[in-house]
Order: structure tokens, then sequence, then C-alpha cells
């Protein structure tokens, strides 16, 4: 059986912070995000636990009486403790080198691993529509597991929010961007 599996950017946040809230503007896209999924039907959510995140989700829970699960294997990716002030070339550089790590953060493999094992039970579960929402970076990951052409320029073109579409048949996987910002 064909799964599909949606997978959502939090809508514009305050900050960075797992407490971040959204924005004024972020909240109005929550409400329009409910609104462009609103002929989708989902049978389960899952969250990642970051504030941004579920309020993104709130109003289509609501709307659609669904409970949203949190997994905290759909955090952000950590890139490092310490700050960069040319950050995105280090980004940039975790593309290229997927075992690359900086000093208190996570590999592109290692956090690839962690989504990528979530998606594997997903594809393996009851459940034919299932909503994922999380973060850019996590995110961008994932769809380079599906199609490894997915890298850096990619993450670039991400918006908040923003949604694809994952169809998935046992190890076959095609993904297509829903949202036109």
């Amino acid at each position: 059986m064909t799964k599909n599996i949606y997978i959502v950017r939090h809508a514009e946040a305050e900050g960075q912070d797992p407490q971040a809230k959204l924005t004024e503007r972020g909240l109005k896209q929550a409400g329009i995000l409910a609104d462009f999924l609103s002929n989708v039907k989902v049978e389960r959510i899952i969250s990642s636990p970051y504030v941004r995140a579920i309020e993104t989700m709130r109003p289509f829970a609501e709307r659609n009486n669904l409970n949203i699960e949190l997994d905290d294997r759909l955090t952000e990716r950590v890139l490092s403790t310490q700050y960069f002030s040319d950050w995105m070339d280090k980004l940039e550089a975790t593309f290229f080198d997927m075992d690359l790590k900086y000093k208190g953060g996570e590999s592109s493999h290692e956090a690839q691993s962690r989504i990528v094992e979530l998606f594997k039970e997903v594809l393996e579960s009851d459940y034919t529509n299932t909503l994922i929402v999380a973060h850019g970076g996590i995110i961008s990951l994932l769809l380079n597991y599906c199609d490894g052409e997915f890298g850096f320029e990619n993450w670039k073109q991400l918006s908040n929010p923003d949604v694809f579409l994952i169809t998935g048949l046992n190890d076959s996987y095609q993904y297509k961007r829903l949202w036109n910002d």
C-alpha cells in the first residue's frame, strides 16, 4: 500500500530556541496552512516538540480533531554549540561531507539517521496519510535521503511554512513540493 507522508516546515517564528513561539505573521500562516491542507485526509500528526512546530499544526489539528504526537527525532539539527560568523559556509560544507561534525553538533548523517528512522516507522505503520511537522535543516536531510540531489541550494529555497508530499512504497520514494509561497 502506498503511503502519503506530508512534510511541513513550521511557520515564521520569533527565533531558533526550542521555546520560540510563532510571530504574529507565523500565527496567520498557521491558519492559512490549515486552510491549504483542508482537503488532505490526515490520520496522524507527528511533530517536533519545539513550540513553533506545535503552534504551526495546532489550527489544522483542532479543525480535524487530531492529536499532535511529539517526537524528539524531529528536533532541529544542531550544527554546533559554538558560534560561527560564517555559519552558512559551515552548513554548506555539511551537505558535501555528510560526516563533517563541528563541536557539540551533529553530522548530517547523524541527524539524517534519526528522521529516517521515524520515516521508516511511518512507512511500516498502519496509517496511509501521516503529517510530520519539523524544521528546515532536518527536513532537508530527509528529502536528501529520498533524493540524493536535494542539497544546500534546495535548503536555501525552503520557505516558512513549506509543505512537501512524499509518497512511498517499500524502498521507493518520490517527493514533490506542494506549497507555493
